[in-house]
């Protein structure tokens, strides 16, 4: 918006990253490309869009991100699993574009490849990743640059604030939806996720195992995450003991890897599994971006775009499956 011309406020009732975008991994992986979908075209967008943007909020800030698309190694199972993949393969080279696809190879080039049982991996250009922690700080500093202003520490109400509005408030903005509408939008779910001090330089991630591996540019390699439907805290626990254990199993090089840091946070999760965006039901001048979830980050430069043409110009390009009924 400040891009157009329009002067804005964000209100962080904490501190920016106090939510679930403050925590390590920041994998920006696409969707399997097969069984596409107005979603899964959407997300591919923002993915294609996620350097420029980046590299703007750098330029504006004078601070990095962490992005950059290194690409993503998993290891194949069996010679079984290799056949099926080629489907998968086949779809890439459909939808997405040709110097990213996904392909098979005997020789990774991810030094933090795991053993793969089948001696193939399935590689593909089109992962990126972000630093969540250095991003937010960039945006924060890109607002503040083009006259902007970042209120931390405060609470407001919705009739506190005229309009227009965009609500990204996470869980809470998902409880205060759904009582306000009166059912269930979506609910949170738990992750967990951990920091270990490793330089693997511009490395591609590591998907195995159910967990993400992403190497960083700051000399980092982050691990997780856990999805937690059932919780009584949002503290970090032995699950994340796991996802660490698991993680150095799965790649050698982080056996000896100390670990710097660790994380927990709730994620808003919609109950349709897509983002919910649009204008908030019965609040004139209010509008809602949630429910993200694990591609909150990979769909932020569209959802910017998307809901920047509706507040400043009327003008609705949700896709439906996304759309705030």
């Amino acid at each position: 918006m400040i891009r157009r011309g329009t002067r804005i406020r964000v209100i962080e009732a904490e501190r920016i990253g106090a939510g679930s975008s403050g925590g390590h991994v920041g994998a920006l992986a696409p969707h399997a490309p097969e069984n596409w979908n107005a979603k899964k075209a959407f997300q591919l967008d923002s993915l294609l869009m996620a350097e420029d943007f980046w590299a703007g909020i750098g330029a504006a800030s004078g601070l990095p991100t962490g992005y950059g698309r290194a690409g993503r190694a998993q290891p194949v199972a069996d010679a079984a699993e290799a056949e099926r993949l080629q489907e998968r393969i086949a779809a890439s080279i459909r939808q997405w574009p040709a110097h990213m696809t996904m392909r098979l190879t005997d020789r990774p080039t991810a030094p933090l490849f795991p053993h793969s049982p089948s001696g193939l991996w399935l590689e593909d250009g089109l992962t990126a990743r972000i630093n969540p922690r250095a991003a937010l700080a960039a945006l924060a500093a890109a607002i503040r640059a083009g006259g902007g202003e970042v209120v931390e520490g405060r609470v407001l109400h919705p009739q506190d604030i005229p309009g227009p509005a965009l609500w990204a408030t996470g869980v809470a903005g998902l409880e205060a939806l759904s009582q306000d509408l009166g059912y269930a939008v979506g609910k949170g779910v738990k992750g967990q996720s951990a920091l270990l001090r490793l330089d693997a330089g511009a490395a591609a991630q590591i998907f195995a195992g159910g967990l993400h591996i992403v190497p960083h540019e700051d000399g980092t390699v982050a691990v997780g995450s856990t999805s937690e439907n059932d919780f009584t805290d949002d503290r970090t626990d032995a699950q994340l003991d796991d996802i660490i254990a698991r993680a150095r199993g799965i790649c050698p090089l982080l056996a000896d890897a100390p670990v710097i840091d660790r994380w927990s946070g709730i994620r808003p999760r919609a109950k349709s599994r897509a983002p919910l965006l649009g204008a908030w039901p019965g609040r004139e001048g209010h509008f809602v971006a949630n429910g993200g979830f694990k591609i909150g980050f990979g769909t932020a430069p569209k959802i910017a775009v998307v809901m920047a043409d509706l507040l400043l110009d009327g003008v609705d390009a949700i896709p439906d499956g996304f759309r705030l009924a």
